[in-house]
């Protein structure tokens, strides 16, 4: 194989003022790129693995800007497809951090960009068997109907090489599609997933499950024959105060698995700590056989970590992430690395 993990899905440009000061009234705006696979796929790259990401951007100095931005990520720009037309565009994030009581804002512009017009055409069918695991997520399914009929072929065509398994994540976003059609699309698509990530709170409102989390996770394994699912839970004390831990079932060896919470973990910017998580997850599991309780303590690590620094994209290192699992479980850590 030639990548561990390939994801599909819009390469945005984030813009944020600085510190905690407000859209409304800002006059700088820092420029940085992210979006939920392309996090994903990054922070796997970080810790030394083969990423790639399939996404059409525009063919000018923000394409450049995209190219240049991803290869400092460590991930393969050779999947990357160029848009030439007249209106080509590089959708749009604005991010304003909080602090309580006042919440964090993201505001989308985001429409007719040029991932939206990518299509099966576009793409080279060696992709196809080229890599060990393709992740994509709901946010890819819900931006536009055209996109939403090409990744559900795309997800289809991974299925059969009977070699790459499919990873998704719901990552519902209400600004993008109701939950009857999220509901809809998704379970069309759930017999075809491998390795499923989806919250409890969604679960319940979007897929109408019941009970405890762990017949939830269980629900969906035995619904849609799903290898492993999870499902993350984090406790907002402020915006700049969390708490978080999460839940594995494993439908192989029918076990649970979880840990204590990660407590007060001092948030920086939780963007882009749930994709860290699912890096975290995929990574557990690629280097260590498939081990669920591996994958569970480095998604929860990865997405603490995640929560303390600043932009959409896990910047880390596997060492940094090993003392922090070594840490949490009671081994010795100081108070600074030298």
């Amino acid at each position: 194989m030639k990548f561990d993990v390939t994801s599909l899905g819009e390469i945005i440009c984030r813009l944020s003022p600085p510190g905690n000061e407000r859209l409304s009234r800002c006059e700088e705006l820092k420029r940085q790129i992210g979006g939920a696979e392309l996090n994903v796929v990054s922070a796997l790259s970080n810790m030394g693995l083969r990423s790639a990401i399939i996404t059409k951007i525009p063919n000018n100095r923000l394409g450049v800007f995209v190219k240049n931005s991803i290869r400092s990520f460590g991930v393969s720009d050779d999947l990357l497809i160029y848009d030439n037309s007249s209106n080509a565009r590089l959708g749009l994030y604005y991010s304003e951090s909080g602090a309580a009581p006042r919440k964090p804002c993201v505001i989308y512009d985001r429409e007719h960009s040029s991932f939206c017009s990518l299509t099966l055409e576009d793409i080279n069918p060696e992709i196809y068997s080229a890599s060990k695991i393709f992740h994509t997520t709901g946010i890819t399914l819900a931006l536009a109907p055209e996109i939403r009929e090409n990744t559900i072929e795309i997800i289809k065509e991974f299925s059969k090489t009977k070699k790459t398994l499919i990873s998704f994540d719901v990552n519902f976003r209400a600004n993008l599609w109701n939950e009857d059609e999220a509901r809809k699309t998704i379970t069309e698509i759930l017999p075809y997933v491998d390795i499923f990530f989806c919250s409890q709170e969604t679960a319940k409102l979007t897929f109408g499950k019941t009970g405890n989390v762990e017949q939830i996770l269980k629900s969906f394994a035995d619904e849609y024959n799903i290898k492993i699912v999870a499902s993350t839970k984090r406790d907002a004390i402020t915006p700049k105060v969390h708490s978080f831990t999460s839940y594995i079932y494993d439908s192989t060896n029918k076990a649970f698995y979880t840990e204590k919470p990660y407590e007060n973990i001092d948030v920086i910017d939780r963007i882009g700590s749930g994709d860290a998580y699912i890096a975290g997850v995929l990574y557990g599991l690629l280097t260590h056989d498939f081990d669920c309780m591996k994958a569970l303590q480095y998604g929860n690590a990865f997405s603490v970590l995640k929560n303390t620094i600043p932009g959409d994209i896990l910047c880390s290192d596997i060492s940094e992430i090993n003392s922090i699992i070594s840490a949490h479980n009671g081994g010795h850590t100081s108070e600074m690395d030298r």
